[in-house]
């Protein structure tokens, strides 16, 4: 079977082997140096000397630890989105009661920094600004560094959704200076969902202090706390962390320049691919994700179809559209463990499908 959806993606042998390792006690000593090597190796990946703080929860847990943690009921905040999960973020924050002014991108297009630029000076009282990295909905990866340069002339504070982004992509952490990252173990990380990752700066620190959404098992305060005796507040999903310490050590091994320079090869790799077929890529060459690409459906194909042909007569699966762009689009993902080969045999397989699903 050749899983290429956004998520949850293929996992490496050698981590399904440690996924299904003995328990041990997560009070014990054999858990607390599991903990403390992950929270180190995360660190590497994620490129910054934070405090790194491991969430048993999917990446949207991760997400809702970002606002409840950081923002207080009333804080303003700029939502900038340019899809599905964008508008999932700040749809977290209002159930928070937090006041969201909603910077809107269409789909598949990037956010325009100067466009926050002006919402920023349009709105001196936001808090903090949330931007997602990568979004899969549509395909399209954000300018994380112009956009983090023009929220840092404001001084706000940014919280980034980089959940299909991150171990992956190249968002260096301490070198932006970014404040709160959400990192999903599902995506680009190699291993079963069911670990967030969050990085939180000094100053995502001191906003903590004074925050007042209600918390109790999102509380990251409490996990830096019990991460100091290299446990978690709450029981965690214990098999994970041991695919999670395999598949950081892949990773390492690897190296972090090259897994960068594998993903943007890839990623061109099926844009070009796709384009040789007559397909239209949903965003522009510039901001295509190289995790996943948005292919138009147009008048020529019938999404939905593709899909099913491909799932049941060729064992490949990819990912459908979603809300507005449901039977618009068709997704491939490649992040993670995926080689050109793997891609390859996705469009040896589409080459078959493409007539039967064709309008």
């Amino acid at each position: 079977m050749q899983l290429r959806i956004p998520g949850p993606t293929p996992c490496p042998p050698e981590v399904l082997q440690a996924s299904a390792k003995q328990m041990v006690n997560h009070r014990g000593v054999e858990f607390k140096d599991l903990m403390f090597r992950t929270t180190e190796n995360l660190k590497k990946i994620y490129q910054t000397n934070n405090d790194l703080l491991v969430l048993t929860c999917s990446g949207t847990g991760g997400l809702e630890a970002a606002i409840v943690n950081f923002l207080s009921p009333g804080d303003k905040v700029l939502s900038v989105s340019i899809g599905v999960f964008g508008e999932r973020f700040a749809d977290i924050a209002r159930t928070y009661g937090v006041e969201v002014i909603p910077l809107k991108f269409e789909y598949g297009q990037a956010a325009d920094p100067d466009k926050v630029k002006k919402a920023l000076q349009d709105n001196p009282d936001v808090k903090a600004v949330m931007v997602t990295h990568n979004e899969t909905s549509t395909g399209t990866t954000n300018d994380i560094v112009a956009l983090n340069k023009v929220i840092k002339e404001f001084d706000k504070l940014i919280l980034v959704d980089s959940i299909s982004g991150m171990a992956s992509l190249d968002i260096p952490v301490d070198k932006l200076g970014l404040d709160v990252v959400i990192g999903g173990s599902q995506k680009g990380w190699m291993i079963p969902p069911g670990l967030s990752f969050a990085s939180v700066s000094e100053k995502a620190w001191k906003a903590n202090e004074v925050a007042r959404i209600p918390r109790f098992y999102m509380d990251l305060a409490k996990a830096k706390k019990f991460l100091v005796n290299g446990e978690t507040p709450w029981t965690p999903a214990v098999g994970i962390f041991f695919g999670l310490d395999a598949a950081l050590e892949l990773m390492l091994k690897e190296g972090l320049p090259d897994i960068f320079a594998r993903h943007i090869a890839i990623g061109q790799f099926v844009r070009n691919e796709v384009k040789k077929r007559g397909l239209e890529i949903l965003p522009d060459d510039q901001h295509a994700s190289n995790t996943v690409t948005a292919v138009k459906a147009g008048d020529k194909i019938d999404a939905p179809k593709l899909q099913k042909i491909l799932r049941e007569e060729y064992q490949v699966v990819l990912a459908g559209g979603q809300k507005d762009l449901k039977g618009k689009i068709f997704r491939i993902g490649h992040m993670g463990y995926v080689s050109e080969k793997d891609m390859k045999e996705v469009f040896e397989a589409m080459d078959k499908a493409l007539p039967q699903a064709a309008k």
